[in-house]
């Protein structure tokens, strides 16, 4: 899960990681108790680029800060509306450095990564300058500590040593919340050498929802902000609107197989309304995740046709395609037609079966795939 600021700060914070004091708003004409100004405003989405994009504004005065905030919530940063931002107090006198933890699926380490200098250009500068100093290590926070300590060990004071002590507070964080990745950018280093995160980008594993009471309790309280992740907790699925404006619903299952689904559909010229893992060996005889995935597809404005990809392997299709049969007479309100293509165990019993509720079955993906732009009436490209 991809936590916008705000709420990775709050996690960081709650391990006495210091961040600047800061508040979330929704409405420049209802502001809350702000900390001390000046001010920096903030859009808060889940993705990078925020301030090329205009999302990070300075603010000297509570007038400006409301007309920042009207501004940034008309924005769309990575494709994505602008809903809240965070009104942070302004540090000042301050060193930028850049600090990240993360994964490394390659090696199967953890990658350690820091730079004297950070801000918005760190990319491209540390390609043209080897700015940025990496180490590999063990996944826990002791090797993780070790690693930043030798890349910081000849940086200047206080630097060095502001970087080391950040590394050692955020590994233990980073093995706290089970994070993919933990970055600072910028870390701001006081000249006295204490230090505070001045923006976080936190990524956590969604499989381990289950033992982070602290991860799902921040998902309780802030469902609408991670809807997908927070619908996966409650249902046992992943389900991702991938274009609003979409006419073809997906039920499928794998999430590589699904994604590749996606893909095709796109590049045969057809718009895919969303991304579904329906994880069929957790249906166990109930049709209730089915019921959930219809209803959520038929709030799909546009959606004219639902296309079910299922390869099984331990699944039994008949068994599946009676769970859907009972999925579809629950929610009346979805009435586009099904396109069913189906493949492996128990494939007979599910086309018996589905043909009782006049659905065919084809097993080649090609044929669905005309099948559904028949539905569409769109020839094919």
């Amino acid at each position: 899960m991809y936590l916008v600021e705000h709420d990775a700060k709050a996690l960081l914070a709650a391990r006495g990681i210091p961040v600047p004091k800061g508040a979330l708003v929704t409405d420049a004409e209802e502001l809350p108790s702000l900390p001390p100004g000046p001010w920096v405003v903030k859009a808060q989405v889940p993705a990078g680029g925020r301030g090329k994009a205009g999302g990070v504004r300075r603010a000297d005065t509570e007038a400006a800060v409301r007309e920042a905030v009207s501004e940034i919530l008309r924005l769309h940063i990575a494709g994505r509306r602008v809903r809240e931002c965070r009104i942070e107090e302004r540090v000042s006198f301050a060193h930028e450095a850049y600090a990240s933890i993360l994964l490394d699926p390659v090696s199967a380490a953890v990658r350690v990564l820091l730079a004297p200098r950070g801000g918005m250009d760190i990319e491209s500068l540390a390609e043209e300058t080897g700015l940025v100093r990496s180490g590999l290590c063990d996944p826990d926070a002791a090797s993780i500590a070790a690693c930043a300590a030798g890349l910081a060990r000849d940086l200047p004071h206080p630097l060095g040593a502001a970087l080391g002590s950040a590394i050692h507070q955020l590994a233990a964080a980073f093995c706290a919340y089970e994070c993919t990745l933990l970055e600072v950018n910028p870390l701001f280093v006081m000249p006295d050498g204490t230090w505070c995160a001045g923006d976080a980008k936190m990524i956590t594993d969604d499989s381990a929802l289950p033992r982070q009471s602290a991860v799902a309790a921040l998902l309780e309280r802030r469902a609408h902000a991670y809807p997908e992740a927070h619908l996966k907790l409650h249902h046992g699925c992943d389900y991702v609107v991938v274009d609003p404006e979409g006419e073809i619903g997906l039920l499928t299952t794998g999430a590589g197989l699904s994604m590749m689904l996606i893909d095709e559909l796109r590049a045969s010229g057809l718009k895919p309304y969303n991304f579904l893992d329906v994880r069929t060996g957790g249906l166990r005889g109930d049709p209730t995740r089915l019921i959930h995935v219809l209803e959520w597809i038929a709030q799909g404005p546009r959606v004219k046709v639902l296309l079910v990809n299922i390869f099984a392997g331990i699944t039994d299709l008949g068994e599946f395609a009676r769970l859907l049969l009972a999925a579809l007479r629950s929610v009346p309100e979805f009435r586009a037609p099904v396109v069913a293509r189906l493949v492996g165990n128990g494939f007979e019993a599910a086309r018996a079966a589905l043909a009782e509720g006049d659905i065919p079955v084809v097993t080649d993906l090609e044929v669905a795939v005309s099948r559904v732009r028949e539905k569409l009436g769109v020839e094919a490209a």
